[in-house]
């Protein structure tokens, strides 16, 4: 199924900090509140992105919205690169290459298969991290119920994009990879600037795409607004919002949510862009999306709570 102009962020991946011990009654609730914000923001951003690709492309969508998120993450950041070590630097560079490689597969992902599927294959990057840290049973159990999604999700028939998929498999590796990263620039890299400058990197290498785009084409004030607006409500919506969220939710429940985003992506497709899923495409997202609360649910449990 090839989307009428879709794109969009997915839930793009972000680089809080650490939970910190959850806020009580109201705190919670306005946790709870912020997380659905943000879950909607991200899958209209990846909607209203979706607009400019007549004119500016799926390249020229993803090149705005690494500016925006460079924008927002060197704001808060404030790397200092002159001060990193040759250790520090291999992952952040590593990680700008990701980073710019997700957003792009993904987005191509979604030109071709609809903004739904694409998210649910990109979310089995996460996905596996998760299940292959985990030596239960159980686990495995889940893993097999998303593999039998993604087989739906993937069975033979005429009108099957595998190329689509290919790039939605492709952006599920770039954010295991991205995760991964991550977590060594985070024990590398003080606070947020190894990210900051792995952002500021990865927009710079789109820099190009820019500068190609306005000298072939000037791009429409239209297409830019739409492209920078998925931007905002894609990228530095949700990174403030998850900074506010887990303060106050508990970690469990705010991988429970974020477990939805696919869901969420597919309704907002459908309303917005007009991308209508069939029975066995909502019972293959549905096996993922079900694989990963489970997981979650069954190690909340096996865990001592933190009052």
């Amino acid at each position: 199924m090839r989307a009428a102009s879709a794109r969009a962020a997915a839930p793009a991946p972000q680089t809080a900090p650490a939970p910190a011990t959850p806020e009580p009654g109201g705190g919670r609730l306005a946790g709870v509140a912020t997380m659905v914000g943000s879950g909607l923001s991200n899958q209209i951003g990846a909607a209203t992105g979706s607009f400019a690709f007549p004119v500016l492309g799926p390249l020229g969508v993803v090149a705005v919205r690494q500016y925006v998120a460079a924008a927002v993450l060197l704001a808060i950041g404030r790397p200092r690169p002159w001060t990193f070590t040759r250790r520090q630097w291999w992952p952040v560079l590593l990680l700008a290459l990701v980073f710019g490689t997700m957003n792009l597969s993904l987005y191509c992902a979604i030109d071709r298969i609809g903004l739904g599927l694409a998210v649910t294959l990109e979310f089995l990057g996460p996905l596996t991290i998760a299940l292959a840290a985990s030596r239960r049973r159980a686990d495995a159990c889940y893993a097999l119920i998303a593999a039998a999604g993604v087989v739906v999700l993937m069975r033979p028939q005429p009108s099957t994009d595998y190329l689509g998929m290919g790039l939605g498999l492709l952006a599920a590796l770039c954010w295991a990879s991205y995760i991964l990263l991550n977590r060594t620039v985070g024990r590398r890299v003080p606070g947020a600037q190894g990210s900051a400058a792995a952002a500021g990197l990865s927009a710079l290498m789109f820099l190009p795409v820019g500068v190609v785009l306005v000298v072939r084409q000037p791009p429409t004030a239209p297409a830019v607004g739409c492209a920078v607006a998925a931007g905002v409500l894609s990228s530095a919506v949700p990174y403030l919002a998850d900074l506010f969220t887990l303060r106050r939710v508990p970690a469990p429940a705010f991988g429970l949510f974020m477990s939805v985003n696919p869901v969420l992506a597919a309704v907002v497709g459908w309303i917005v862009l007009g991308q209508r899923l069939g029975w066995t495409e909502w019972a293959g997202m549905g096996a993922v999306v079900a694989a990963n609360a489970l997981g979650i649910t069954a190690r909340h449990r096996g865990s001592p709570v933190v009052s």
